[in-house]
């Protein structure tokens, strides 16, 4: 069993988005107003693929579950 924790530049990147940390910031800051009610997967802004791989990951509760999470705390924080 894989029991790597994955970080947010790598989520990024697994997404196919820039994984600098002041892209992931300003990534947060675009899209908190779209993302703050809804469902981390459910936000417009992803593509399907992207949807689909975030909500398989955290149903599963894989590897790449931590991390999701974190992503979905900070739309919610501010």
């Amino acid at each position: 069993m894989d029991t790597h924790l994955h970080a947010m530049p790598e989520l990024f990147a697994q997404l196919g988005l820039p994984a600098t940390p002041a892209a992931i910031q300003a990534f947060i800051e675009t899209h908190r107003p779209e993302a703050a009610h809804l469902a981390l997967p459910d936000a417009p802004f992803w593509t399907p693929s992207q949807a689909e791989f975030l909500r398989d990951q955290v149903q599963n509760d894989a590897d790449w579950a931590g991390v999701i999470d974190a992503l979905d705390g900070a739309f919610h924080r501010g």
